[in-house]
């Protein structure tokens, strides 16, 4: 099934924001899809893996300030933080809510995304009727313990991952972590490197050659400004959410700890479930995307009709 999504924009908050979205929307449920990262834009993965959802919902993916589409150069005056991509988002949803005449929508993110759309249900309840949480983040200082754990169960040599320096260089040292978790295949389960997720944007019709570079500045400089910040995210105190939660989980997830995620879904007491993908790591949406599809599509029927 191939997408009909388009490619839009829209200025908000003085910034230009480019976005996909169904061209067949009628009366149907307003999905908007919150982008890993920071930094990793995604239009082409979600046109690709998840276009069946198109059928069933009003499908946005919004390629956040300074990622992918939406790529400008950060200057350090403009004073950038989490809240700065909050504030974009709240005025989209706006924008969204009024052009298609509707009152609230649902929020799916995905890793980084997971830690805006959290931090969205908290601050507007009421503009969301449900919220999907894909690879998400917990406690970041708590998962940087666990990748370690997981890296010396699969490495013969520690020499490297003792080497890593989270004293005076934590923001370089979970980078490499980080890198070293994808290359012994705990990021996309059974794989070491992203390559299943880099054809679909050489493939791309919407991302020029230019875009394509576009999103590699977009992804190394939304990572300079905001990886320092996802460090400290920390909602393992927070059980309690006026929206009903769903986690897609990876059951071979070492990126961003599935356990971890699972043992907070344990102590939520608002309405929370977890959906298992057996056969992914930290890509469900997009390893396993005809079961990520249907499960969503089940999930949120009664929304549908």
């Amino acid at each position: 099934m191939s997408s009909t999504s388009v490619i839009e924009n829209v200025e908000i908050n003085g910034t230009k924001l480019y976005f996909s979205i169904s061209s067949k929307q009628g009366r149907k449920p307003i999905i908007l899809y919150l982008h890993g990262g920071p930094g990793d834009a995604c239009i082409p993965l979600t046109k690709k893996f998840n276009s069946e959802l198109e059928d069933h919902f009003i499908f946005v993916n919004l390629e956040q300030r300074g990622s992918g589409l939406s790529y400008y150069k950060f200057s350090p005056e403009e004073n950038l933080s989490i809240n700065t991509i909050l504030a974009d988002i709240h005025q989209f949803v706006l924008y969204l809510l009024k052009r298609l005449k509707q009152d609230k929508l649902i929020i799916m993110g995905h890793s980084w995304g997971t830690v805006l759309g959290l931090y969205f249900i908290q601050k507007y309840p009421e503009l969301v009727t449900e919220y999907i949480g894909i690879g998400q983040v917990v406690n970041m200082k708590k998962n940087i313990a666990l990748q370690k754990a997981f890296l010396r169960t699969k490495m013969k040599n520690t020499a490297k991952l003792d080497q890593l320096d989270f004293v005076h260089e934590p923001t370089k040292a979970s980078l490499k972590l980080t890198k070293m978790i994808v290359a012994y295949g705990g990021s996309i389960y059974g794989a070491k490197n992203y390559r299943k997720l880099i054809g679909p944007f050489i493939s791309a019709k919407d991302y020029s050659f230019k875009d394509l570079i576009h999103r590699l500045q977009g992804s190394k400089q939304s990572i300079q400004y905001f990886w320092e910040k996802l460090m400290d995210v920390n909602f393992e105190n927070i059980l309690h959410f006026a929206v009903p939660i769903t986690f897609c989980e990876g059951r071979h997830d070492h990126h961003v700890s599935s356990q971890l995620t699972a043992e907070y879904a344990a102590k939520i007491t608002s309405p929370c479930n977890i959906i298992w993908f057996d056969h992914s790591g930290h890509f469900p949406q997009w390893e396993e995307p005809t079961k990520f599809n249907q499960e969503i599509i089940g999930l949120l029927k009664p929304q549908a009709n």
